[in-house]
């Protein structure tokens, strides 16, 4: 089975010409399926007002469709947050004749840049993500460990706990023994589906419904992490390099209070001190989080700023 994950941004429901509409919170659903291969459609329902919706619609894609309605900050900002992500294929559509000579100075120097522009088709675009889907299949290969990234989750009569969630790394396998991240829980994978179908296993991009034994539903929150990586950590504070994309203005400052967001957690921080060498975008921040963040060695954060106005993202942290 291959499965791709799109985010679909720039025009609320756009996505909806392309697949079928399913769940709907902060982020909208939309699936598209084709024999054994599916592509999940992600859209930010509540950007720009909430550029959390926009940070977790890109942290579980993969591939990107931007839909250009008009050249403007929010462009600008949704832009450097997929840059900032590391979506590294896309395509684009114009819309109300805009041209590319007009988009492409935005996208200098930044992933998008190689980017493909799409004729506004949603039957050619849909047939396009089906074959990036089907051609993406991913064997499991050797991989014995895997985490979740708890985007929802509810109890079922007669199932019990079900989460669901991008498989952020590695694959899960039915009755896998994990861990659930921050409460220290044990819990047992019971079943895996995907697209409403039940499957042994899931591998890293498969958006997927898990059910669990061993942890009530009440116990969780979005953000959370079910694992079997040994390797996943918790870090309440951290001192580290950071880089600030080109656009933004002017040095970190002791004491500015920002977020984090990294797989689907966003938590609040507080920077105890920032340090640089004369150049402000790579500056080394001592950082105190609202939260303990969950996480692997070496992990890319994105750090961003609420109250920034035009743009709210600042730029990228390691997790140490």
């Amino acid at each position: 089975m291959g499965n791709l994950n799109v985010v679909v941004t720039g025009s609320n429901g756009y996505a909806n010409s392309i697949g079928k509409r399913g769940s709907v919170t902060d982020i909208t659903f939309f699936e598209l399926k084709r024999g054994s291969d599916s592509v999940t459609l992600i859209e930010p329902t509540k950007y720009p007002e909430k550029l959390s919706s926009l940070f977790y619609a890109t942290s579980m894609a993969k591939y990107v469709i931007l839909v250009v309605e008009r050249i403007d900050s929010t462009l600008g900002e949704t832009i450097v947050m997929i840059d900032s992500s590391g979506i590294k294929e896309g395509g684009i559509v114009l819309k109300n004749y805009i041209q590319p000579e007009q988009v492409k100075p935005l996208l200098a120097g930044t992933l998008l840049e190689k980017y493909e522009f799409f004729d506004d088709d949603p039957i050619k675009i849909r047939e396009i993500l089906l074959g990036i889907a089907h051609d993406s299949r991913e064997l499991m290969g050797d991989e014995t460990c895997g985490s979740c990234s708890v985007d929802s989750h509810f109890n079922v009569k007669g199932v019990g706990t079900v989460v669901l969630g991008p498989v952020v790394d590695g694959c899960l396998k039915v009755h896998d023994k994990m861990q659930v991240y921050p409460i220290e829980k044990e819990a047992i994978l019971k079943s895996i589906q995907k697209h409403d179908v039940d499957y042994d296993s899931c591998v890293i991009g498969d958006h997927v419904g898990l059910a669990l034994r061993g942890v009530e539903s009440d116990e969780l929150d979005r953000g959370y992490v079910i694992t079997t990586d040994k390797s996943i950590k918790m870090t309440k504070r951290v001192k580290t390099d950071a880089s600030l994309v080109k656009f933004w203005p002017s040095k970190i400052k002791d004491g500015m209070v920002m977020h984090v967001g990294h797989w689907m957690q966003m938590v609040s921080c507080r920077v105890i001190s920032s340090m640089d060498g004369g150049d402000f975008r790579s500056p080394v921040l001592d950082i105190e989080f609202g939260s303990e963040v969950i996480h692997k060695p070496n992990d890319k954060a994105i750090m961003m700023y609420l109250e920034g106005g035009k743009l709210r993202i600042v730029g990228t942290i390691t997790l140490k």
